[in-house]
């Protein structure tokens, strides 16, 4: 049975859904396609030991000494979603790619790839803030474009970032 809690974190607020063993879901307060009551299952407190375990390696992440997730997933999508999440978890850290770049390696539609993109339900741990538009521009991403934007700027060297 599944089981979240509503978590702060220095990106703002989080949802984070678990199963009995895995992450499944990491949801922004305006998430653009909301978790099913079942995916979210019961609220619970926080301190759950998987809840717990998700939002010390979220809080390493944001504090920059952590650049890849060591959680188990179930995202729940269909065969084509769960291909394209699969690429987006192989996009290293600090580097980006384009829906179209994507698209190609799929040998599927860009319009069909963002659309997978935007359907992500593990925000952050599966980097779809990674991919970006042809031309760099920041695109759509259900944490907002400043979240995007601040968390593309903590991937990047300290030498890199402008302040």
């Amino acid at each position: 049975m599944n089981r979240h809690a509503v978590v702060s974190t220095r990106i703002g607020e989080l949802t984070v859904a678990v199963s009995e063993s895995a992450l499944v879901g990491v949801y922004f307060p305006h998430h653009w396609v909301k978790p099913t009551a079942e995916t979210l299952g019961e609220l619970v407190e926080a301190s759950d030991p998987l809840i717990s375990a998700v939002v010390e390696q979220l809080e390493e992440y944001f504090a920059g000494s952590r650049h890849s997730f060591e959680l188990p997933t179930e995202p729940v999508g269909n065969t084509f979603q769960r291909r394209v999440w699969a690429v987006l978890d192989e996009i290293p850290y600090g580097e980006t790619t384009t829906y179209g770049e994507i698209a190609t390696k799929l040998g599927a539609p860009a319009q069909a790839v963002g659309k997978a993109v935007g359907q992500n339900p593990l925000s952050i741990v599966v980097p779809c803030h990674r991919v970006v538009g042809k031309n760099g521009s920041l695109t759509g991403y259900a944490g907002g474009l400043q979240r995007k934007q601040f968390l593309l700027d903590l991937e990047q060297p300290v030498g890199a970032r402008l302040f």
